[in-house]
C-alpha cells in the first residue's frame, strides 16, 4: 500500500512540475512582472536614397492595422514563435510610425502568421527590392511580428535590392 501511495505523490509531483514549468508567464498584479512589458529601442529606417527616419521609441507587442494587410496582433506569438507576447520590431515601426506622423503598409500573410513590410513613408521595394529586418546588426531569422526586441536593442528597416 506504501509504495502505490508513494508513486501517486511521485506522479501527481511530476505532472504539477510539468503543469507549471509550461503555464504561461502571468502578469504580476501590480505590474512589475510582465513579459509584455514596453522596451526602449533605437530604431532607423533606411531607404535606397538615405536615412527616412532614426529616434527611440517605447514599444510592446500589440495589434497592428494596415491598410492592406487589416488588423493582427504582432505580439511575439505569432506563428508560436514566443510562449506570451513581447515586443517586436514590426510593433516597434507601427509605434514610432503612429507617435511622429509617417506611413507604412504590408500585407499580411496568414500562412506565416506575419506582416511583409512592403512599404514606408511612402517608398516601396515594388518587384525589385524589400525591407529587411535587423536587430543589432543582425538580420532576424523569423518574422517582424514574430522576432523578441530587448530593452536597448537597435532595429533596422532597411530598403534591401534583390
Amino acid at each position: 500500500m506504501r509504495l502505490i501511495s508513494a508513486r501517486r505523490t511521485l506522479v501527481a509531483t511530476a505532472a504539477l512540475s510539468l503543469a507549471l514549468a509550461s503555464a504561461p508567464a502571468v502578469a504580476h498584479p501590480h505590474g512589475t512582472a510582465s513579459t509584455n512589458a514596453p522596451v526602449k529601442v533605437a530604431l532607423t529606417v533606411q531607404g535606397p536614397d538615405g536615412l527616412l527616419f532614426k529616434g527611440r521609441i517605447k514599444t510592446q507587442g500589440h495589434d497592428v492595422t494596415t491598410v492592406t494587410g487589416g488588423t493582427h496582433r504582432c505580439d511575439g506569438t505569432n506563428g508560436g514563435a514566443q510562449p506570451s507576447a513581447v515586443p517586436t520590431p514590426t510593433a516597434a515601426l507601427d509605434d514610432a510610425a503612429r507617435k511622429w506622423h509617417f506611413t507604412w503598409d504590408g500585407a499580411w500573410y496568414a500562412s506565416f502568421d506575419d506582416f511583409s513590410v512592403d512599404s514606408i513613408k511612402d517608398v516601396s521595394g515594388g518587384g525589385s527590392a524589400y525591407w529587411n529586418i535587423s536587430v543589432n546588426g543582425t538580420p532576424t531569422p523569423v518574422g517582424g511580428c514574430q522576432f523578441k526586441l530587448n530593452a536597448g536593442d537597435k532595429v533596422a528597416f532597411t530598403w534591401t535590392a534583390f
